[in-house]
Parts: C-alpha cells; structure tokens; sequence
C-alpha cells in the first residue's frame, strides 16, 4: 500500500478536508482523491462517504483507522531510528577486542573519539581467544564493525592496517634481583619459574618463541587464561613472565610487579584494526575507523590518554 495515501487517509479521517491535505503535502486535490480511491480498492470497501462538504469514516473504515495508526506510528518510529542510525554523530558502532586491551587502549581511543563524536554509542564486544592470523567470529560474521587485533590478521575480503608497534616486557616481583635494573634479557631469567597465558594464545606462542630465540626452553609453573592474572601470580612471586606493556612506560612498578624492557629482539607485537572490504558501515563506524587509522597516521592511539 502507499505509505502516503495511508497518511491522507488519517488526515481526512481525522477531520481535515482533501483541500487542506493537498495543501500540506503540496499535491493535486484529485491526485489526494485518486489516492484514497486506490487505498479503498486494496481494502476491497468504502472507508469513507461524503456528508456534506467533508468526508467521514464509513464503520470500516473506522476499524480500519486504528490499526493504520499503529502502523504509521510505528514506521514513522522506524524511520526515526534509521536516521539517527545512519547520522555519523549519532548513529552506532561495534568494536570487536581483545581483552588485554581493554583495560588500556580502547578506553583511550573511545575517550579521544567521543570529544568530537559525543552522540556515537560504542558497543563492546569482547573477543575470544582464537585462531592467530585470523579475525574473531564476530568480524567474520558482522557481529563487529571492526575489530582491534593484537596481530597481523587476513581471510577473504579482510583488510587490516597496523595501529601501533606495542613493546612486550618481563615482568618480575618488586622483591626480584632484576627489579632495581633498566632493562633485562630473557637469557638472565631462564633458570626461572615462567607464569605464561594457556593455549591457544598468540601471548603464549610469542613468550614460547622469545625464549627458544635466547637459547633456553621455559619451566613452566602456571598457566592464566588472562593477563590480569599472569601479572597478580608474578606479584605473588610465583615467577617471571613476558606481557605486554599496555601503554605503560618501562622500567615502571605497577600493582605490586616491575615491568622492565626486553632487549630481545622482536619483543613486541603489532596491534591493528580489521575490518571487511565491502561491506556497507554506517557512517558513525566509518567515522571511528578513519579516526582510529588517522591517530595512528599521527602515531597517537597508545598516548590518548583521558585529559
């Protein structure tokens, strides 16, 4: 049915004259005629009848009138959404990520992109550990819009750019030997107990790669699902372990550990933003992602810090 003709129909329903609807719509008067006559054959009975000079609803088309009301409010309701949707300042996107960046970067970056964007609502979705080299499930199945990667990511029309080189340290208890130096190698630590992330775990395959680098196989004494708790069991002297810096500067003491730089080399990873070539965003997502590669341009996602 035409969506206007459903509004003409309210309107004369309602009391106005087809003159007075011809005027706010700026049709013809019998185009608005043509138009009810159409809405009437699709109904298959009169909706309205001629008394006087105005037209009033027939008992048809009195029942039909309620229902017409719910179902245009409700479209113009669904109109309404769609704009503020498809409005780049006040419109949606879902950030797919890691959880070892949760507690530093993507603060950071929501923080620097809602002072210019403050309407944009950021849905968080929280990847699972997966495949390395590969995106998450939410990216592949547009779950996520884009999706923050602590590797270098590809698979059918994914495209990825590179939002910061993020240095990976050791992190040792403030009572270790190493504690007080600026900076360590992994050869010095390798008669110690090692805290590592279980597999499968991109973090793991590094820590396990570093070592072998440095000529030693690691003695494992506790597996984490999660960095969080790798740093609380290093707190705890439970041994050593190879994390990423999460924007802190090293050497640094942070929540009982110290962090001290790697001189190993390749000890760091690459962190970077993902998404499907193609497929249509809506202008808020395409807005975030061009700020996200735009700041890195600029080298500053891993300093914009809360001011």
């Amino acid at each position: 049915m035409d969506t206007d003709a459903l509004r003409w129909f309210q309107l004369v329903a309602d009391g106005y004259t087809v003159t007075e609807v011809s005027d706010v719509f700026g049709v013809s008067q019998p185009g608005v005629s043509r138009a009810l006559a159409r809405l009437e054959r699709e109904v298959g009975t009169a909706l309205l009848r001629r008394s006087g000079r105005v037209l009033r609803m027939t008992h048809a088309g009195a029942a039909f009138k309620r229902h017409v009301d719910s179902l245009v409010n409700d479209l113009d309701d669904g109109l309404a959404a769609v704009s503020e949707l498809v409005d780049p300042e006040s419109g949606v996107v879902t950030l797919a990520f890691p959880l070892s960046l949760g507690s530093w970067l993507v603060p950071r970056l929501i923080h620097a992109f809602r002072r210019d964007h403050p309407r944009v609502r950021v849905v968080l979705q929280r990847t699972a550990v997966g495949e390395s080299g590969r995106v998450s499930p939410l990216l592949a199945t547009r779950a996520a819009d884009v999706e923050l990667t602590t590797h270098r990511v590809s698979g059918p029309d994914v495209e990825w750019r590179r939002v910061l080189v993020e240095p990976l340290v050791l992190a040792v208890p403030t009572t270790h030997a190493l504690a007080t130096g600026d900076a360590v190698s992994l050869a010095e630590v390798a008669d110690e107990p090692f805290v590592i992330r279980r597999a499968p775990s991109g973090m793991r395959a590094q820590t396990l790669a570093l070592c072998t680098a440095a000529g030693f196989e690691p003695l494992i004494d506790f597996e984490a699902d999660d960095v969080a708790t790798v740093r609380g069991l290093v707190a705890a002297g439970l041994g050593v372990a190879v994390v990423p810096a999460m924007g802190l500067p090293a050497p640094t003491t942070f929540a009982g550990i110290r962090l001290l730089p790697l001189t190993d080399a390749d000890a760091r990873r690459e962190v970077g933003l993902a998404w499907v070539a193609g497929r249509a965003l809506l202008p808020s997502a395409q807005a975030f992602r061009r700020f996200v590669l735009a700041d890195a341009a600029r080298g500053r996602p891993d300093r914009a810090r809360p001011g």
